[in-house]
């Protein structure tokens, strides 16, 4: 029973004075175990915000501009990027000609993503906005775009439901996502065996699943089509990567400060994951990591 029904149970009916004590215990429980998505997105705030994520960003350049190719924008298509980060989706749209606002809770990503722009004379606009509550009408852009950010969001369902509302009929959500079995998949579960994520949340990774973004966005949707690829993580050695991710990519930097005196075990642990998916043989490090390219087309 959810919430809401339980209490329509509570004052619609007569029960029992049991009855009614069983149930008020049990919509107190579920309002106990919900997740506090304000103090997580605050934590999660401050983890995006530390070490230098733009730094390791711009490596994924490439998924941008193969995203924005898949969505096929029309120039002057007025286009939102949620979770912009340093806006690898927002440069991409932008050098097609779109109207672009890049949008992210982590006001240091924003700046430099519109340094990026500035250097390209791109015109893009930037505001600090929370993907769960994005502040703009219904129907008010042609095109919703992620890439590698959307996911992060602890209220998944809010998240995808605010994209499907800002969006105008007949127009475009395009995401890339990181899948379950990918490296990344695999390296947020390493890095939740030494520092478990909030209690309630879900795994980032299920925005990569067919069955998930089905279950969000189906209804309302006229297509839905979500293909497979892999981006390279190319670095100059299995070490090399670690000390990148360690020093600039927030939530690894973040684990390693908590950790402390267990901070070499996670170390080791994210070498194995390396060596368990490198196929470089020359000493290097390049691992493929499995990502979904979505494009849903709204009813």
């Amino acid at each position: 029973m959810s919430v809401p029904n339980a209490l329509r149970a509570l004052t619609g009916t007569p029960q029992t004075l049991n009855t009614r004590k069983k149930e008020t215990t049990m919509i107190t429980a579920m309002q106990q175990t919900a997740p506090d998505y304000t103090a997580i997105k605050a934590k999660q705030n401050a983890a995006w915000a530390s070490g230098d994520y733009a730094r390791i960003g711009v490596t994924l350049q490439i998924t941008g501009e193969e995203l924005a190719e898949a969505a096929n924008p029309a120039p002057g298509a007025k286009v939102l990027d949620v979770a912009g980060g340093n806006g690898n989706a927002t440069l991409a749209f932008a050098r097609r000609w779109c109207q672009v606002t890049s949008t992210d809770y982590v006001d240091t990503l924003l700046q430099a993503g519109r340094a990026r722009a500035e250097a390209e004379g791109l015109d893009v606009t930037f505001e600090v906005a929370d993907a769960e509550h994005l502040p703009y009408p219904d129907e008010s852009f042609d095109m919703v775009v992620s890439t590698f950010g959307v996911m992060f969001t602890p209220n998944q369902k809010k998240s995808a439901s605010e994209m499907m509302r800002v969006l105008r009929p007949g127009g475009r959500i395009a995401m890339a996502n990181w899948t379950p079995n990918s490296f990344i998949g695999h390296l947020f579960k390493t890095l939740g065996r030494h520092v478990p994520p909030p209690a309630g949340v879900q795994s980032p990774a299920l925005w990569g699943t067919d069955d998930w973004i089905a279950e969000q966005f189906a209804d309302g949707s006229r297509e839905i089509a979500l293909k497979m690829k892999n981006f390279n993580f190319r670095y100059a050695s299995t070490q090399h990567f670690v000390d990148i991710f360690k020093t600039f990519y927030g939530p690894v930097h973040k684990a390693f400060l908590a950790l402390g005196d267990g901070a070499p075990a996670l170390e080791a642990d994210i070498v194995e994951t390396v060596e368990r998916f490198n196929i470089a043989t020359d000493g290097t490090m390049l691992v493929p990591s499995e990502y979904a390219e979505i494009v849903i087309t709204k009813a």
